[in-house]
């Protein structure tokens, strides 16, 4: 029982090395007791058909009708308020043969179901239980779809009744109401059976995946005794004898074997197919350089050209050796020179050849050690040889390795020789790893020291530290695992990277091949790209948007490809990561909100739809339609803007509508953002409200002349968030909206386009200011621009020393003309003036001074006057003058 046990905990650690979903345990170790539940399983192929479980007695029965007379008798007994049954419609007979569907669809999950609870089942009858889960959740989607909107139109018809009143209605509006709402109930029962259904199926499906992930989690972290442990290496050696006779039988089988199978025409075949073979791997090596076009002399080749010689060397280097060993085991299996047991590790070693084959034309492609002009990655020529050496050394081991497990296999060696093989195995690659990681920093210090300072441009060239790091710890959990037991655990590490480093070496190629195919031809002046443009009339510019959109998709497209490659190998399903983008595609709820990628894609698509309509329509009205009317622009701007708002917003709801966000919800998201809006949204919807009041008032329009503070402009377009202003220097003023219905705003042209013009004009003291009044008010009054009525005025502003002053005020046909009109004027009652003679012409560089603060002085210097005038006469006091000489004395003193 020890040896069965040890026996069945050997398979599973070894099922769980394959990159797919690990079983927990083969199905020759589960023993008699799961004999009993194949049956069961078996049993659901039949039932996963719908066409089988269909019933023939769908159809309403050919009852035949009673005597017509007994009929109306009948009829007339009964009572009044009960309506005479109708014969059944077709929708109802549709009905029912969903709901005999159904029924069949509820039986063959109830049967998967049951099966589920068997506690021994493999992962080939989880598979077999869930390869029918789906189409039968396929068809239950068609019903929900198909029942849906019946549901709608059955409720919308019992709605057009009304309420069922209190008084009796009618009989035959019961009789309808009665049949209506049977259909009703009819309907919502079987949709609530069809998406109760679903949900059975779906929680089917996720038991399924749980219990695979649990059973590849459980054969995965299984432990047994580790390479350190005496008593496995004793219990080893003591089963070498017999593996060995078991070797010994094995190999006498085969001789037996070749005997009888041994005609000349499979030894010639089997001969043909290994020369063909070696034929394929040896010219591979020699034919590949000169096909792959990677040249020596060549100093700086182009990108592309890089990119095709990558893929040349990948291909001449990896399809041959593919193709001669599936070659050689094509052969090997119409032959028949081998036993079965025997053949699978023929199979194993050509597989390990070809897998080496691969490994090494990869890193030939991508590394070029050999000739750095043609190098893809960016790194030294050092670091690319040791690399291309770690990862060749890495895949010979591992294809070693598995050569041996497969001999093991074939042969029924001993569990502890498989657990030592695999152990010694794994420790083997964690070695090599490692010793190449070493002579990385190795070498890094030695150049170091030999080439003195460190220079910068060396200093991507080598393999980074994170991911020397992360190497580092590979090895360690490798070496690890092998010591400590978990020896599936550490052959499942190994293998994982070994496929990552494939996988991220295939994408690589294969991102840089579409930057260098797509992007390129796109982007440089390529034939493709001139002619693309001289055909489309595309600009540059949105060429190279083109390329990085394509290149972008493209990139996310491969890059989820790798990734799901990558999580099949970590007991990932394909049905489960379908099942997965399925929902997303389709739908899931959160939150009673059904969510789809399609449905937002479609909602995304009206939308962008129904803004083009919309800018469109537009763009019709402000440059077709509104020029055409007599309105004028300010409300040819408020039509536009005011139709461009509603045009969206109508859009926008019919995108939400598609979404399936009714009214309610959007007033929950709404209350959920109320207090974002309250606190930092507060300016936005005050801007946005005072647009509005802008737009529906009109107390500001396009093309008014407005002075908003210190600026002064025309107004040339309204939003709803803000208002652009064109000052006269050709500056755009961007004005809030809650800044013009809340501040002060001069509008000059609100009510008319009439205008106020207003010089000042200064005549000497000594002019008849009635007659310069009437000079100045003549120049008005002669100009077109000028109102007559009202009338220009003059103004007698002040009498000043030695001017008079004057304002003229003039009304203007059109305010525009403002600052035209105030020049012109200014212009000609200078010249009036001065051809009357009230401006005195000064000459040239004569100029006025006025002199202030010399009165004390002045009214010294002539009592001083006085008093020498009178010699011998004594003045106590001046004499007094009189009160206007005084004050003309104290005026500023004008020298000409």
């Amino acid at each position: 029982m020890t040896l069965l046990r040890r026996w069945m905990i050997a398979l599973a650690a070894a099922a769980a090395l394959s990159p797919g979903l690990a079983a927990p345990a083969p199905a020759a170790a589960q023993g008699q007791a799961s004999r009993p539940e194949k049956p069961a399983v078996a049993q659901l192929a039949p039932a996963a058909k719908p066409t089988d479980s269909k019933p023939t007695d769908a159809k309403p029965s050919d009852a035949k009708p009673a005597d017509a007379r007994a009929a109306q008798e009948k009829a007339a007994d009964a009572p009044a308020e009960a309506p005479t049954p109708k014969p059944q419609t077709p929708i109802s007979e549709q009905i029912k043969q969903i709901r005999a569907q159904l029924d069949a669809e509820k039986a063959d999950l109830d049967q998967r179901e049951q099966a589920l609870t068997h506690r021994e089942l493999n992962k080939d009858d989880l598979a077999m239980v869930r390869d029918g889960i789906e189409p039968v959740a396929d068809r239950l989607r068609q019903v929900i779809d198909q029942l849906g909107p019946r549901l709608e139109a059955a409720k919308e018809r019992l709605t057009q009744l009304g309420p069922k009143p209190k008084d009796p209605e009618a009989p035959d509006v019961a009789q309808e109401r009665a049949q209506r709402e049977a259909g009703v109930a009819e309907i919502d029962d079987t949709l609530r059976l069809a998406r109760s259904l679903l949900v059975q199926s779906d929680q089917l499906s996720d038991q399924i995946s749980n219990r695979r992930r649990a059973a590849f989690t459980r054969a995965l972290f299984e432990r047994t005794d580790g390479l350190v442990s005496p008593n496995l290496w004793m219990r080893a050696a003591s089963d070498v004898a017999r593996d060995f006779k078991a070797l010994e039988t094995a190999l006498t089988d085969t001789i037996a074997q070749g005997q009888r199978r041994g005609t000349p025409f499979n030894l010639a075949l089997l001969a043909l197919a290994i020369g063909a073979s070696v034929a394929l791997y040896i010219g591979r090596r020699h034919i590949a350089p000169r096909i792959g076009h990677r040249g020596t002399s060549a100093k700086e080749p182009s990108r592309r050209a890089r990119v095709m010689a990558a893929w040349r060397v990948f291909l001449i280097g990896a399809v041959p050796a593919v193709a001669g060993s599936f070659v050689v085991g094509y052969a090997l299996d119409q032959t028949g020179l081998l036993p079965g047991r025997l053949l699978t590790v023929a199979h194993r070693v050509v597989a390990s050849l070809a897998f080496v084959a691969v490994v090494e034309a990869m890193a030939d492609a991508l590394l070029s050690p050999d000739r750095p002009a043609w190098r893809l990655v960016g790194m030294s020529d050092a670091t690319a040889e040791r690399l291309n050496r770690v990862v060749i050394a890495i895949a010979s081991v591992i294809a070693v390795g598995r050569t041996i497990e497969g001999m093991n296999e074939s042969i029924a060696v001993g569990l502890p020789v498989t657990i030592v093989t695999k152990g010694v195995f794994a420790a083997v690659v964690a070695v090599v790893l490692g010793e190449g990681l070493r002579r990385f920093a190795a070498r890094a210090e030695t150049d170091e020291a030999c080439l003195g300072p460190y220079v910068a441009a060396d200093s991507g060239t080598g393999i980074g530290g994170p991911l020397r790091i992360v190497g580092w710890v590979v090895v360690a959990a490798i070496g690890l695992c092998a010591l400590g037991g978990y020896i599936a655990l550490s052959s499942f590490l190994i293998d994982q990277l070994m496929w990552t480093a494939i996988a991220a070496a295939l994408l690589y190629l294969a991102i840089v091949s579409v930057d260098a195919f797509v992007g390129g031809t796109l982007q440089d002046e390529s034939r493709f790209a001139t002619a693309l443009q001289a055909n489309t009339g595309l600009r540059k510019r949105s060429l190279n948007q083109i390329a990085v959109l394509i290149t972008g998709f493209v990139r996310v497209v491969l890059i989820t490809a790798a990734a799901i490659l990558l999580l099949a190998s970590w007991g990932v399903d394909s049905t489960d990561i379908y099942a997965s983008a399925r929902a997303a595609f389709f739908g899931f709820n959160v939150g009673g909100v059904t969510i789809s990628l399609s449905t937002i894609a479609i909602a995304i698509g009206l939308l962008t739809l129904g803004i083009l309509v919309t800018r469109t329509v537009q763009r019709w009205l402000e440059n077709t339609y509104l020029p055409a009317t007599d309105l004028d622009p300010g409300l040819r701007n408020s039509i536009s803007t005011v139709s461009g708002y509603v045009g969206f917003l109508v859009t926008l709801a019919l995108a939400f509508s598609y979404l399936g966000l009714s009214l309610e919800k959007l007033t929950i998201v709404a209350g959920a953002l109320s207090v974002g809006i309250g606190f930092g949204l507060q300016s936005i919807v005050n801007n946005f409200v005072s647009g509005l009041l802008l737009l529906w008032e009109r107390p500001i329009r396009v093309g008014d002349l407005v002075v908003i503070g210190d600026n002064e402009g025309y107004v040339r377009r309204i939003s709803v968030r803000s208002t652009e202003i064109q000052t006269f220097d050709r500056s755009a003023v961007i004005v809030p909206n809650s800044n013009l219905i809340s501040g002060v705003v001069k509008n000059r042209v609100r009510g008319d386009r009439t205008g106020r013009v207003a010089i000042t004009v200064s005549v000497l003291r000594n002019q008849d200011p009635v007659r310069a009044a009437e000079l100045i008010a003549s120049c008005a009054k002669t100009h077109a621009d000028v109102l007559k009525e009202p009338p220009p005025r003059v103004v007698f502003r002040k009498i000043g020393d030695p001017f008079l002053e004057f304002e003229l005020i003039a009304m203007i046909t059109d305010v525009a003309a403002q600052l035209k009109v105030q020049s012109d004027l200014n212009f000609a009652v200078f010249k009036t003036l001065s051809e009357q003679g009230l401006i005195p012409n000064l000459g040239p560089g004569a100029s006025i001074v006025t002199v202030q603060g010399l009165d004390t002085m002045q009214d010294a210097l002539g009592q001083i006057a006085r008093m020498a005038g009178r010699p011998g006469e004594t003045v106590l006091h001046p004499p007094a003058e009189p009160r206007a000489e005084a004050e003309r004395r104290r005026q500023p003193e004008t020298v000409p």
